[in-house]
């Protein structure tokens, strides 16, 4: 019998853990052991609200190491050499899909992060190296996100900004408008570990969801904290959740920008009031739908640099039979073993 690999399988509200055959890498492919897959937002609604049919290895954040190259398969995405051993990251969108969303029990195996190994089954795939220690490296595709929507935001030197949600894309959403040029941050959110994060990370004032609950008054807070009382350059909705946009528009200036980029699941309609919110404030608003290439080119060398204290971002990392306890923080309370969760990690078990 073949090698046999570990992953934890969505299946309906709970994870199991299965044995599948590691595959033969075929021409232009790779099989890398899997160091870490960071828990995603979109992981989370996905299993909250259930939108995927079937049977599921999530992950779509995802650091490991060379194992086997198949045939052509020499160089990453910047026609850089590839060996085995070599630590790379991955771009999960694919033209034959997206890993960590693709059908566990269809061949071939392995095709999410949440597993000993992970097959890159699909020529097409964006694949970098990089030597940034894999705490940090898990964290290149949601990096990415902020990338994006930083890009699409044109951020002008000396905005004030304000962002919505203080996890992991909030938090990876400050440091590229810090670094694009914004002078005073402004992060709402909670629970007070993400918070204290978001302070080293660059941010200038937060707002604890938790210890201000009534949203008339995290306005008012917000728009205090923002020149003249008018409201903020640019708002990023990092939060999730719905409540959070109509008083997210509430922070913006007259003709400023508003960025979604929260929503990547459907989870219902809301309710607001277009001519008070856009219309009578001129606002621009922007959406992203997840990112490209482009954004792992622009994005993998600042998290080189290693400016920030991104590795902090990771509070937790968990062996895959203790990924449902990881959803379970996520879904309720942010807390698990004993401190506040940021990023939740799960670890490959590949020797």
């Amino acid at each position: 019998m073949g090698q046999t690999a570990r992953a934890s399988v969505m299946v309906g509200e709970r994870f199991e853990i299965r044995e599948y055959p590691v595959p033969e890498p075929e021409p232009g492919t790779m099989l890398l052991k899997q160091e870490l897959g960071g828990i995603c937002g979109t992981d989370l609604h996905n299993w909250e609200y259930q939108h995927l049919e079937g049977e599921i290895i999530l992950g779509h954040e995802n650091v490991g190491i060379v194992h086997k190259l198949g045939q052509d398969a020499e160089t990453d995405y910047m026609g850089r050499p590839l060996s085995v051993g070599d630590r790379v990251v991955l771009a999960p969108g694919t033209n034959k899909g997206a890993y960590g969303f693709l059908q566990a029990e269809e061949a071939p195996y392995l095709r999410g992060g949440f597993a000993d190994y992970i097959y890159l089954w699909n020529p097409d795939t964006v694949v970098l190296k990089t030597d940034l220690p894999p705490e940090v490296a898990v964290l290149t595709e949601p990096f990415t996100i902020g990338v994006h929507a930083v890009m699409r935001a044109r951020i002008r030197f000396g905005d004030t900004v304000v962002v919505q949600g203080a996890g992991a894309i909030g938090l990876v959403t400050l440091v590229c408008a810090r670094i694009s040029g914004a002078a005073r941050l402004i992060v709402v959110g909670g629970p007070p570990g993400r918070l204290e994060l978001a302070k080293k990370m660059g941010a200038d004032v937060t707002i604890d969801i938790g210890e201000i609950q009534d949203p008339e008054a995290r306005t008012k807070r917000v728009l205090e904290n923002t020149p003249r009382g008018r409201g903020a350059d640019v708002v990023f909705e990092c939060a999730g959740f719905l409540p959070a946009l109509p008083e997210g528009l509430g922070y913006v200036r007259q003709s400023g920008t508003y960025v979604e980029m929260g929503h990547f699941v459907d989870v219902g309609n809301i309710d607001f009031n277009p001519n008070r919110l856009l219309m009578r404030k001129n606002l621009r608003l922007e959406a992203i739908w997840g990112s490209h290439p482009e954004h792992f080119v622009r994005g993998l060398p600042i998290l080189e640099r290693n400016e920030f204290p991104f590795a902090e971002m990771v509070s937790h990392i968990l062996p895959l039979d203790r990924v449902a306890e990881g959803f379970n923080a996520l879904s309720g309370g942010y807390r698990l073993d004993g401190r506040d969760a940021i990023k939740i990690a799960v670890k490959g078990g590949a020797e």
